[in-house]
C-alpha cells in the first residue's frame, strides 16, 4: 500500500495554478526528506544509451511488452510497435529522463493487465491515428513531474501515480475520441482532472482517487 496523506503532502502546480491550500504548511519528517531526495535524485539521471544498465533496463521494457517476440537490437524498427518515433529509443528521453523509462517498467511490472490494455489499444472506439504508447508515457511522467513538487513519504507514490494518470489520459482519449493531432490537447485535459482528484478533500492515499479504480477495470 502506497503511504496516507503525506504521499501527497506538497502538491502543487508550478506553473500558474496557486498552491493547493490542503497542504500549505506540510512538514515533512527526516525520512521523508530522505526519500524526497532520492526521488528527486532519480529526476536528474539522463538516459545514457552507453550504459549497460540503461540498456539492459529498455530490453527489459521489451520483453514485458512482447514478451514472445524477439528483439533483434538496441536499435530496430521493432521498437515502432512500441510506440517510439524510430528505430532508436534513446532519442526519445531527452525531455525526460531515465525516470521515464523507470516509469513505463514500473507500470508493465506492477499492473500488466492495465500495461498492455493501453499498449495494445484494447479498449473503446478507437482513432485511425493513435497516440504512440511509448512517447505518450513520458510526457505522462513529464506532466507529473511539473504538477508536483514530488513531497512522499513513499517512493513508490510517483510511480504508482504515473500508471493512474497514463490510465487516466487514455480514458480521456477515448472520452474525446481524439486522434494524434489532439495529443497535448488531451494531456492537459488530463492534468486538469488529475489536479481536480487530488483536491478532493476524501482523498488521503492514491487508491482514494477516483481514476486509480481504472488500473483494475
Amino acid at each position: 500500500m502506497v503511504g496516507p496523506k503525506s504521499w501527497l503532502g506538497g502538491l502543487f502546480n508550478r506553473f500558474g495554478n496557486r498552491r493547493n491550500e490542503k497542504f500549505l504548511g506540510y512538514t515533512l519528517t527526516p525520512i521523508q526528506e530522505q526519500r524526497l531526495h532520492r526521488l528527486q535524485e532519480r529526476l536528474h539521471i539522463p538516459f545514457d544509451e552507453t550504459r549497460p544498465d540503461h540498456q539492459k533496463a529498455l530490453i527489459k521494457l521489451w520483453h514485458i511488452a512482447f514478451p514472445n517476440v524477439v528483439l533483434t537490437g538496441l536499435i530496430s524498427e521493432q521498437w515502432k510497435d512500441m510506440g517510439w518515433q524510430g528505430p532508436n529509443p534513446s532519442t526519445d528521453f531527452r525531455g525526460c529522463g531515465f525516470i521515464s523509462l523507470e516509469n513505463l517498467l514500473f507500470f508493465g511490472q506492477n499492473f500488466p493487465a492495465s500495461f498492455h490494455r493501453l499498449l495494445l489499444k484494447e479498449d473503446g472506439d478507437r482513432a485511425t491515428w493513435e497516440y504512440p504508447f511509448a512517447v505518450a508515457g513520458i510526457n505522462v511522467s513529464f506532466m507529473l513531474i511539473q504538477m508536483l513538487d514530488l513531497y512522499s513519504e513513499d517512493e513508490e507514490a510517483f510511480d504508482v501515480l504515473y500508471c493512474v494518470a497514463f490510465e487516466l489520459m487514455d480514458a480521456q482519449w477515448l472520452a474525446m475520441h481524439a486522434s494524434y493531432m489532439e495529443f497535448n490537447e488531451v494531456l492537459q485535459v488530463t492534468r486538469t482532472q488529475l489536479q481536480r482528484e487530488l483536491s478532493l478533500d476524501d482523498v488521503h492515499r492514491i487508491q482514494d482517487l477516483p481514476a486509480y479504480n481504472l488500473l483494475y477495470k
